[in-house]
């Protein structure tokens, strides 16, 4: 797999790019909260992933293709012109974007996104200042500090996302500890909010 560069135009649109070329090995795809579009270069089909919220395994076709575009929360609402919130774990087929042909997408995805994206409108920054809110906070406080209300923040992110924001921000910090290739796992754990202070206190059982 290889990441291409995102450029500055596409940076408030998208997370990342790469392109993937399986080998007929066995594959993991990790928890991802995110929703990416992927294309098959070799079948011309655009298919839009939701989040996974479970890791998957698989074994991919030798020699088969793909461009991968994952969205930053809350852009691929925009583009599709649809909330997420029945995409979890679905991966459904596409057949066709507003101004984002297919044909020009294989054949050179970073201009092809850049022209569709060109003229959209600036997409609102507060689903994704809402999940680095939730990286180290309660919803509660999360909400609070956006000034919503916990039942609009769960609107925001299940249209936006898929998910509620519980189920992000524990996708969120999941991924933070399996990026970490290195150092002490307490350290990691920290890093990714899997402290005393983050999680409920248990009740305790009587009897």
């Amino acid at each position: 797999m290889s990441s291409l560069v995102v450029p500055p135009g596409l940076l408030r649109w998208v997370a990342g790019i790469d392109v993937a070329t399986a080998a007929g090995s066995a594959a993991v795809d990790v928890p991802d909260h995110a929703t990416t579009l992927l294309l098959r270069i070799d079948k011309r089909e655009l298919i839009v992933m939701g989040p996974r919220t479970r890791a998957s395994y698989h074994v991919g076709a030798p020699v088969h293709s793909c461009v991968r575009v994952r969205m930053r929360p809350g852009r691929a609402q925009v583009l599709l012109g649809r909330p997420l919130r029945d995409l979890a774990d679905r991966a459904l087929p596409l057949r066709e974007l507003p101004g984002l042909g297919v044909d020009q997408l294989a054949a050179d995805p970073i201009a092809a996104l850049e022209k569709a994206l060109a003229d959209r409108p600036e997409p609102s920054g507060r689903l994704e200042e809402a999940a680095r809110l939730l990286v180290g906070a309660t919803v509660a406080a999360t909400a609070a500090r956006l000034h919503i209300s916990e039942r609009r923040l769960h609107t925001l992110f299940t249209d936006g996302t898929g998910l509620p924001p519980k189920h992000f921000a524990r996708i969120d910090r999941v991924r933070t500890v399996l990026a970490a290739d290195a150092g002490r796992w307490s350290d990691i754990a920290t890093t990714a909010c899997y402290r005393a202070s983050c999680r409920k206190p248990r009740r305790s059982r009587r009897g």
